[in-house]
């Protein structure tokens, strides 16, 4: 089995990632970026909308939109360094390292978007493909700094720990550690040991275990299951956000369609042109996303519509056109002109407010193992994000981390280096009609009892499926040799299972998750 060593292994490329890969290698770090996909392929290449930037009004009204969104379940130290960290984070490495082409006024100056649930324009855009712009830009500054190496082509099996994987019997009786992980490098199907002495979880997000989603495929929480295994803290897991829009036409690809559209001045109405928002929640279409999901979710059910619809009518076409080409143009591939007509949407599984519990530095309670971006929970999200929050999170949460584990690193006494065990297992192929049937089977009881309106018998219902397919899929990955989609199915069917418990424990509806007694 080949060994690879590196002080700091990121498990995911995304912006988090990413960021966090240039503070630790500009320190004089070996830095180790493992991705399945090439460098934009991740959650964060797909944001739309915007980051927020302009919290030069006041600060504590971002803090206050965030606390609102989130049910008034945030953590109010994690909303402080977002708030007060976040604006010099995006100066640092987006406008004065980067000089990333936001859009700008007439003069010059950054032009500020609103989103909902914000009271406010505080959001940097690029059009509406901001998350590309920032990638792009930070994928190039990452392949051309020395000392990190990117491993594509590579998924993530398991965390190696002191407990687990070592070969000298008597690291069991450590605390718990991480040390690397074993991969699987899908073009030679050889599993590789990356050992490391500081492991970041930068996995991304889980909205791939329902049916419809926004996220990149393959999103099935990789992170949370894999930390899950190892005795890593797993978080509000039960909230779970639902984008409101989603372009929505029977045969057409699903996209999502930015919330910036809607603080443009685009509208939710029904299928009568009825503004069934107004009467909800005062900012009406511009409330917070999961009251805007389950209002949808209601009035779909209520008037048997397979979707609403945004009503543009208040925009010119050619500030449509301008602000929003990447959307026009996919709607257009999707038979709808922005530009004249209603756009037809609906809910999709977007975010996880949950995932692997962090300090504000990152750290879990795995020696050396570490959580950002998505993947981590920290609270700042409580029970419902708020928009536009995502990618300022990555920036904020990589510097913190990275910041800490150079002290970590700076002042520990060189590390035993662990020996991995020998990765052994079967030589039998995996059947892939079998994988995929499965792997569809989690997504349907997901989006059918644990999705955006849940009730205990739904829940129920889905820990009965989970648990029988989580043992059946247990066997077929003892059995198998692991491949992509083997690993894929073993950690969507954990990562449902975790989501399914939180909500089934927790009886109070707040922001995304959401209970009602009926059926």
């Amino acid at each position: 089995m080949k060994i690879i060593r590196t002080d700091c292994l990121v498990l995911g490329a995304g912006l988090a990632g990413s960021a966090y890969a240039l503070h630790a290698a500009r320190a004089g770090r070996e830095v180790l970026l493992l991705s399945l996909g090439a460098a934009l392929e991740a959650n964060s290449d797909w944001a739309q909308g915007g980051i927020i930037y302009d919290t030069a009004p006041d600060p504590q009204r971002l803090a206050a939109d965030i606390l609102a969104a989130s049910d008034g379940t945030a953590n109010p130290a994690a909303i402080a360094q977002l708030v007060h960290e976040g604006p010099a984070a995006v100066k640092e490495l987006l406008l004065d390292e980067l000089h990333i082409a936001f859009d700008r006024d007439e003069a010059g100056e950054l032009n500020l978007a609103r989103e909902g649930g914000h009271g406010e324009r505080r959001i940097i855009h690029a059009k509406d493909a901001t998350g590309h712009a920032i990638l792009a830009a930070v994928a190039a500054r990452v392949d051309a700094t020395p000392r990190i190496t990117r491993h594509t082509g590579s998924v993530a099996i398991d965390l190696l720990t002191l407990s687990h994987n070592a070969d000298d019997p008597r690291d069991r009786y450590e605390p718990i550690t991480c040390f690397g992980c074993y991969a699987l490098d899908t073009a030679t199907g050889e599993v590789v040991a990356f050992v490391a002495r500081k492991t970041i979880l930068a996995t991304g997000g889980l909205g791939g275990i329902y049916q419809h989603s926004t996220n990149q495929p393959g999103s099935v929480g990789h992170g949370v299951a894999m930390a899950y295994r190892v005795g890593a803290r797993v978080i509000d897991l039960e909230y779970v956000q639902f984008h409101p829009t989603v372009f929505y036409s029977p045969g057409a690809q699903p996209f999502l369609i930015t919330e910036a559209l809607r603080g443009e001045g685009a509208v939710l109405v029904d299928a009568r042109g009825r503004k069934f928002m107004d009467a909800v929640h005062p900012r009406g279409s511009l409330a917070p996303r999961d009251v805007v999901a389950r209002t949808i979710k209601q009035q779909m059910a209520q008037s048997g519509d397979p979707c609403v619809y945004l009503e543009l009518g208040g925009l010119q076409s050619d500030f449509i056109k301008d602000r929003f080409p990447g959307i026009h143009a996919r709607c257009l591939r999707g038979g709808v002109d922005l530009t004249r007509e209603r756009v037809p949407v609906v809910p999709a599984a977007h975010f996880s407010c949950g995932g692997v519990h962090t300090d504000l530095r990152g750290r879990t309670n795995v020696r050396h193992l570490n959580a950002i971006g998505e993947t981590a929970c920290t609270g700042l999200h409580g029970a419902n994000r708020l928009a536009s929050t995502s990618l300022l999170e990555c920036l904020v949460s990589a510097k913190a981390t990275a910041q800490a584990d150079l002290e970590d690193l700076r002042a520990a006494a060189p590390l035993r280096g662990p020996e991995p065990r020998e990765w052994q297992s079967p030589v039998r192929e995996p059947d892939p009609l079998l994988i995929r049937q499965d792997l569809h089977q989690i997504q349907q009881t997901m989006w059918n009892y644990a999705g955006i309106i849940r009730s205990p018998q739904r829940l129920a219902r889905a820990r009965r499926i989970l648990r029988e397919l989580h043992e059946d899929v247990q066997a077929f990955y003892r059995d198998c040799r692991p491949t992509r989609e083997l690993i894929e199915l073993r950690n969507a069917v954990q990562t449902a299972r975790l989501v399914v418990h939180a909500a089934a424990l927790n009886p109070v509806s707040k922001g995304s998750h959401w209970v009602t007694a009926e059926d």
